[in-house]
């Protein structure tokens, strides 16, 4: 047994078996591999979002687990859709979720030169052929499911023709579209992709790492193994939309003179529900303005859900819990969130924050009077300690916390009810004060001293317990609440994704308040609002105005809305 395998075997007994680790640890016990090489290629054309995660959590992790490396690698052979801005993004998030690549971002623009040479290898071994039907012509040539193709006239050109016009084409000669260079393997295959694919278009664009050096670009199917092959891949994770790309990845190592000889596995991608995993969708929802940008909150992106406050801990563990596997499944978006929960009810420090501000007087409480409580910052960390929050004559609770004449089954204030203050007293509401238009503005209520604490020296029992905050110590801030961007459980299957977004998915609330400590919540971070939820204080927070994005409630409440029909 190899060192890395036993390392695997005896190091992470907590990370449950698949067949991607099983594959890896035999071949490296049998000593088919001396260093396990992963990557993970995304093409920068957009965000990186949640199903990402999975792969990146795959791959990087199979590199750590058995001492190999994995790299990153910009898929960057379409310059139309590709910007520096994905590229930093891309970057930024694989480092938050934790992840290392040694310092050196690769491309396959990195390979060009050599993809191109490899290109006339084909050419000149009589596999490689330029052809100029058009694309439609190309589509009815191709055949289909049922339906073998048919040759192009342009297939038996003679090699020395094919070099010259793919030399022109290099050169710039023609329009975008005129010609393209296509294997040569057979047009009678059962498997589309190996119908003639195409090798090389004709792309008069210019590039953001090249320039305007290259008239051609390869095709992420010649590019993807041949990159592969120069870094030493070990084992090419893809997901399972590649797998019947699997056969012409095979071809083209076999029919190149390539440095290495990588193999392709594919494993299941990650569907969600409540969202949609594709990046020109999301780049819709973007450009459409459906929502404030690819860091939205509501969006599955990296972007958007550090914004909201998911911890990438949280992110690694759901990735590792959903496992990998080689069929397509789609996992409950409460799954993600329970992730969530576990992870931060063990970090986030607690505070009291009313969102929906309704004024309490506490008449029998002496005016200018106040008194400093002891809170608990973290019930779940003895080492959090405590803080202290102000008491005074006046105080904030929910509006939701109060009805003037509840069902049966409210147990919280009302008039003559008595309630618990959170850390505080018994309090019982006497008097409903309304405005001219019949709202409710003000309750009068009177507390009980010898409560302090929450407990009654007689005896008595209360059936609720409110949080709360001094009316004139509390700090105002913006508070933004969030649910499923989506309505339906499948928007994609709907037809048009978009009929199914959720107009209620942002409601701001502009006047809650906090108690003084949870206004120096640092951007960035991650906190409970107790009875509330977990909040993060947002980039646009102001020292004497923060917000706070919703990161999620504290049980799951979107069932139970979806059940009664809301």
């Amino acid at each position: 047994m190899t060192d890395a395998v036993a390392d695997t075997e005896a190091g992470h007994p907590d990370r449950p078996n698949h067949f991607v680790r099983d594959i890896i640890r035999a071949d490296v016990a049998g000593g088919q591999v001396n260093t396990v090489v992963t990557r993970f290629p995304p093409e920068p054309n957009g965000y990186l979002h949640i199903g990402h995660a999975k792969s990146i959590c795959l791959n990087f992790g199979m590199a750590e687990e058995f001492g190999g490396q994995c790299n990153l690698r910009m898929d960057d052979t379409n310059p139309t859709k590709e910007e520096e801005e994905y590229i930093e993004a891309i970057q930024r998030d694989i480092n938050w979720l934790g992840f290392d690549w040694g310092g050196k971002t690769l491309f396959a623009s990195d390979y060009f030169e050599t993809l191109y040479q490899w290109a006339e290898h084909l050419i000149e071994t009589g596999k490689a052929y330029v052809d100029d039907l058009s694309p439609e012509e190309m589509r009815a040539y191709r055949g289909t499911l049922t339906e073998p193709g048919k040759d192009s006239p342009y297939r038996t050109r003679p090699v020395a023709e094919n070099l010259d016009l793919f030399r022109r084409m290099r050169a710039g000669e023609f329009a975008d579209g005129a010609r393209v260079l296509r294997a040569k393997i057979d047009m009678a295959s059962g498997n589309i992709n190996m119908r003639d694919p195409v090798l090389y278009r004709i792309l008069n664009a210019h590039h953001p790492r090249t320039g305007d050096t290259w008239h051609i670009y390869p095709t992420y199917d010649f590019a993807h193994g041949q990159s592969d092959a120069i870094e030493g891949v070990s084992h090419s994770l893809c997901t399972l939309e590649f797998a019947d790309h699997r056969p012409l990845y095979n071809w083209l190592i076999e029919n190149l003179p390539t440095p290495s000889t990588p193999v392709q596995y594919e494993f299941a991608r990650l569907n969600l529900t409540y969202t949609v995993m594709s990046k020109r969708r999301l780049k819709q929802l973007v450009d459409d303005g459906h929502v404030s940008g690819w860091d939205d909150p509501r969006m599955p992106t990296m972007s958007g859900l550090r914004r909201r406050g998911v911890p990438p801990e949280a992110i690694r563990d759901f990735a590792q819990r959903v496992g990998v596997a080689r069929a397509d499944s789609t996992v409950e978006y409460s799954f993600l969130e329970s992730c969530v929960r576990e992870r931060l009810n063990k970090v986030a420090p607690r505070y009291m924050a009313v969102l929906r501000p309704l004024k309490v007087v506490i008449t029998n409480y002496p005016e200018g009077e106040e008194e400093w409580l002891e809170a608990v910052n973290n019930p779940e960390d003895e080492s959090a300690g405590t803080r202290s929050v102000p008491f005074s004559r006046e105080l904030y609770i929910e509006r939701d916390d109060f009805m003037e004449d509840p069902p049966k089954k409210f147990f919280r204030l009302a008039p003559g009810r008595e309630v618990r203050l959170r850390y505080a007293f018994f309090l019982k509401c006497n008097d409903v004060v309304k405005d001219e238009a019949g709202e409710i503005v003000e309750l009068h209520c009177t507390y009980d001293p010898e409560t302090r604490g929450g407990n009654a020296p007689d005896g008595r029992k209360v059936k609720a317990t409110l949080h709360w905050v001094s009316a004139g110590h509390a700090g105002r801030a913006i508070v933004r609440m969030y649910d499923h961007l989506f309505t339906k459980e499948a928007p994609d299957a709907e037809g048009d994704f978009l009929s199914t977004i959720n107009p209620d998915s942002l409601t701001v609330l502009d006047d809650a308040r906090l108690e003084p400590e949870a206004m120096k919540a640092v951007v960035g971070s991650a906190v409970q609002f107790e009875r509330m939820g977990y909040f993060c204080a947002d980039p646009d927070s102001r020292p004497d105005r923060p917000v706070f994005n919703l990161t999620m409630t504290l049980k799951d409440t979107w069932k139970k809305i979806q059940a009664k029909g809301g």
